[in-house]
């Protein structure tokens, strides 16, 4: 199926229960039944950046916590025990040495266990960094581009801030040989639906790996959440508009990583099951230690617990374990 601009765009505005039943056909097809889980740590709420949206942005009073490597690794088993086939290491960024020698001293810790495959989402780095941490064992990395559209890229970030270099970020991770990763937020203050039908094309362009997109949820305190009344809808119209974003990219790209996110459970206790039914393959429960989970705060009203339904909805799938995108396989074996 040939996906124009203008059908991405009509879809976005009326695609229903028959686009979802399609885009939940075709993951069965292409990356099979399962629903790859990936335990979240989230490793440190200490951020450099101050994103306008963002809960641990630079400015934020909230209190900052940093895992020990202890604490880390004991999450990593409890993953293991579950049977998750990757972790996802997730945290504010930050560029300091002591920082990028502890995230590639962890990294090893865990390639060492034999256990799952390392993804890490701890923003934009240099490719030196980038290469030092694939080196120690992580094989993906997830980097939201948040909007393909430079103009409200740059509406929701500071001034320095660069569109262009998070771009080359992207560029450097797939030089490096990560399985790439990115997404963006839907809803945004001035976002509109041409704009996603945009994000979509974009991410089909740079041929991505994996994506982790999920509605825009105001962040009390936050400079953009001043801007509410610049949304588009409510947070429930959002997120029915992330779901059809998810089936759309499921179409357009059949054969990627796609996360139902906690994001959408936030709007809506079975809303991230939703998204694991319309062309998600891939749900993100929360393994850091409970004392800490409330202090890494993106948003207003966050879940902090493990849904037990998540849980269940595992599938075993003995052909690919780890949950390795079947499309970066397929590059690797040059059939893309």
């Amino acid at each position: 199926m040939e996906f124009t601009f203008e059908h991405i765009v009509s879809l976005l505005r009326g695609g229903g229960e028959e686009l979802f039943a399609e885009a939940d056909r075709v993951r069965r097809l292409t990356v099979g039944d399962g629903i790859h889980l990936r335990g979240l740590i989230e490793y440190t709420n200490i951020c450099h950046k101050n994103c306008l949206y963002c809960g641990i942005r630079r400015d934020s009073r909230v209190a900052r916590y940093t895992l020990t490597d202890d604490q880390v690794i004991a999450s990593v088993r409890y993953a293991v025990e579950q049977g998750f086939g990757s972790v996802v290491i997730q945290g504010g960024e930050i560029c300091a040495e002591a920082h990028v020698e502890a995230i590639e001293r962890i990294v090893r810790r865990i390639s060492g266990m034999d256990g799952p495959a390392v993804v890490l989402s701890l923003g934009e780095q240099t490719a030196g960094t980038y290469r030092r941490w694939f080196d120690a064992g992580a094989s993906r990395y997830l980097l939201r581009i948040e909007s393909s559209d430079p103009a409200l890229y740059a509406r929701i970030h500071p001034a320095d801030h660069s569109f262009d270099r998070r771009l080359e970020a992207l560029r450097d991770l797939r030089r490096t040989g990560y399985e790439v990763g990115t997404g963006v937020m839907i809803g945004l203050p001035w976002q509109s639906v041409e704009s996603l039908a945009h994000d979509l094309l974009f991410m089909r362009k740079f041929d991505i790996d994996m994506c982790g997109m999920g509605p825009y949820l105001e962040c009390d305190g936050t400079p953009l959440a001043s801007f509410a009344h610049e949304t588009q809808g409510s947070q429930q119209w959002r997120g029915e508009l992330t779901l059809r974003m998810i089936a759309i990219l499921r179409l357009m790209m059949p054969d990627i990583n796609i996360a139902s996110t906690t994001a959408l459970q936030a709007i809506s206790p079975d809303m991230r099951l939703r998204g694991l039914s319309c062309g998600a393959n891939v749900a993100m429960p929360n393994i850091s230690p409970s004392e800490l989970r409330a202090n890494y705060v993106l948003y207003d009203n966050k879940p902090v617990g493990i849904d037990p339904r998540i849980l269940e909805m595992a599938r075993p799938n003995g052909v690919n374990p780890r949950g390795r995108s079947m499309r970066f396989m397929r590059r690797e074996c040059n059939v893309i």
